[in-house]
């Protein structure tokens, strides 16, 4: 299951993960809790997150960059 549809946006489980991330979350495990998704689709969905600049990852800690906000506004 994809993070990023064709078109560029996040899907309905990217959005989550977002979601996660704007409310102030950083670590894989603690996104999947709060998402509601397994540990394993986080981790892959963060890296397609990072890939398409929506996301940054510093030390295993993940913040939301100003374009993925925008996307779930």
């Amino acid at each position: 299951m994809a993070c990023i549809s064709p078109d560029g946006k996040p899907t309905e489980s990217g959005t989550k993960m977002l979601r996660a991330l704007k409310s102030g979350l950083g670590s894989p495990e603690e996104i999947a809790k709060d998402a509601g998704l397994p540990l394993f689709r986080v981790r892959s969905g963060l890296r397609e997150l990072t890939g398409a600049g929506l996301t940054t990852e510093a030390s295993g800690k993940y913040e939301i960059t100003e374009k993925g906000a925008e996307l779930v506004k």
